[in-house]
This record gives structure tokens, sequence and C-alpha cells, in this order.
């Protein structure tokens, strides 16, 4: 079976195994993990910014993020299908009690005037007040697209000037780094806190971290204690992404020319697939111009091998190329998506 539904799907290499295996660990709920605190001092640098917190998930990290930027009533302002909208349970208003309004876009971007534009009056007793504004970079409802700098500049400028905060999800923040040539610090240096996932891309079994000032992080580190993410010898899989950083950020340039090769291929084929939103790992299939649904399209798919998943649109699934899919897998796919969808195309 190709399974192509996540790059969360990775299970970690044999390299990443032996140095799990023989992490040197403390306690790091006492600050004592000679790994975690390596792991954090290099992604803070790798972020442009000056510590970070080593957590559970990444969904715990934009949650923390909400907690420790924003007070409770007040707004955050988000793009409509962000991760932090759309997937995390309605967890700003869980955690952090606040307002969320989403942002409506066409590719998971938006500029400084649509941030402009839904400000609230800070003036009036009645309103909440608009506090916060989220960035998601590699987008991944839009298929994975990146955000380009001159466009971040443009949302953070504007925040800036309306004295409001600003996230980055940055989850596949890699990717987008590895897609467009601009380093990671550079995006991050200009956001109050920014998210990177450590088990997508990057292969690890588990975790993330919360880049963010000095200062901020000590409440970053409140946060992680108290929504139960503070954990004990967490050096054994703080391992893991000491090993990612070293072995497989440069090789998601090859996810990305996968990415590539499935979409050219299953276009020539007449699967229906936009090419230009094929930016990084992400190709999605719109099953809609074939006449069927995502859930057939899906199952049809799988009697032929290959494993996809949907996503927030009606008639789209997506096809995520990671670490433990290979050159053979996607020929597999390249053979089986057509064959699995054309009967029905052809009728």
């Amino acid at each position: 079976m190709v399974d192509l539904r996540s790059d969360t799907a990775t299970k970690p290499t044999r390299g990443m195994r032996d140095a799990m295996a023989t992490a040197e660990v403390g306690d790091d709920q006492k600050r004592e993990d000679p790994t975690v605190i390596e792991l954090e001092r290099r992604v803070a640098e790798l972020l442009g910014q000056e510590d970070a917190v080593y957590l559970p998930t990444a969904s715990m990290a934009n949650q923390i993020a909400c907690l420790m930027l924003t007070k409770p009533g007040d707004e955050l302002l988000a793009e409509e299908n962000a991760h932090l909208l759309l997937s995390e349970q309605g967890g700003p208003a869980v955690h952090a009690g606040l307002v969320t309004r989403p942002i409506r876009s066409l590719a998971g971007r938006f500029g400084g005037d649509d941030v402009r534009a839904l400000v609230r009056d800070r003036t009036s007793m009645h309103m909440s007040r608009t506090r916060l504004v989220s960035i998601e970079n590699t987008h991944n409802s839009s298929g994975g697209r990146c955000w380009p700098l001159d466009e971040v500049d443009e949302v953070v400028a504007t925040a800036r000037e309306l004295d409001l905060k600003v996230h980055l999800d940055g989850a596949r923040l890699l990717n987008a780094a590895v897609a467009t040539g601009v380093p990671a610090a550079e995006y991050g240096r200009r956001f109050d806190s920014v998210t990177l996932c450590l088990s997508k891309g990057l292969g690890c079994p588990l975790g993330a971290l919360l880049a963010t000032s000095s200062e901020l992080a000590w409440h970053a580190r409140r946060g992680k204690h108290l929504m139960g993410g503070a954990m004990r010898q967490a050096g054994i899989v703080a391992a893991a992404g000491v090993y990612a950083l070293d072995h497989h950020v440069e090789r998601l340039a090859e996810d990305h020319a996968r990415a590539r090769r499935l979409a050219l291929a299953l276009d020539e084929a007449g699967v229906p697939v936009e090419l230009e939103q094929v930016e990084t790992n992400f190709v999605q299939v719109d099953v809609g111009p074939l006449g069927m649904g995502r859930g057939e399209a899906a199952a049809r798919m799988k009697e032929e091998g290959v494993l996809l998943s949907t996503t927030v649109w009606p008639t789209k699934l997506r096809a995520v190329t990671h670490l433990d899919i290979g050159d053979d897998d996607i020929d597999a796919a390249i053979d089986a998506i057509p064959r699995a969808l054309g009967v029905l195309a052809s009728a």
C-alpha cells in the first residue's frame, strides 16, 4: 500500500532510532535534560528567535502561543481554513478565551488590508479587542503553498502599526524554506512566536517546538505545564528532532520533486490537478469533474493500493509525499490513480 495520506505517516529511520536509543537524558521539568536543551537551542537559532520550548505537538504549541500573547476576550485573526481555526477543536476559545474571526482567501494567504479592515475599534467599551494575527506557512488546506516573504512583511508591518501580536504556525515552515530558498530564520524572526512540527516532513515520531523571545519563553514553559505537556526524560524523543535537523531538512527537496512528478503525470493522464498549486509536498486531486464523490474516489484508489486523504474542499483529495515515499512508490501511484479513476472518467 502506498500511503500518501499525510507526511505524519513517517516512521523513524534506523539512524533516528539509534539516536533515540543512545540519547543522554535528564528531567525535562527541571530543565536538566541535555538533549532537550540542545534541541531547543538549535531550533531557536534555526527560526531566528532567542529561545524555544519543546512540546509534544504543534497544536499544543499553537495553543500556548495564543495563551501567552493574548488575554481572555481578545480576538484572533487567521485565514478561514488555517489549522489553528479548522483542526484544533476551537482551542483558542477553550484555552485562551479568544474570539476568533476568519479571513477569507483564495490561496491561504491574506494581506495587510485584510487585517486593517477587520481590526476592532479599541476605544469601544463593547467589542472584543483584536490582539493577535496568525499566519500558516506552508498552508495546509490550500495544498502546501508557501507565503512569499514580501506578503509576510506586509501583514506583519500592518500588525505592528496596529499594535497587534503576530504568530507563525510554521508546522511545515522548513518545507517553505526549502521550496523558496528563504531561510527559516528570515521568516521566523519577524514574528512574536513560531511553531515548528517535527512529526511531519522531518520524520520524527512526535514533537514540536514553540520559538519566541527569552521573556515569552518563560510564559510558554508555564503554558507547557498548564496543558500537561511537561515531560521527564524527554531527551529520548528530543533526540529524534536533533537527528532530523542534521539529516532530514535538505532532503525535503526530494519530497517536493516527487510531488511535482506525481502531479505532472496525473495531469498528463487526465486526472484533474491544479499544477500551479503544487509548491511543496502536496498534490490535490479534484474528483468533482470526474463525476464522483471523494469517498468513492478514495475507495477506488485504495482498491488499487494507494491511500489519499480528504481535504476541507468537498471534491478534493490530497496526496502528500514524505520520507517513507520513494520513486517506486510514485511510479506505482502514477499507474494506479488514473486506473482507479479512469472507469468513471471515460464513461
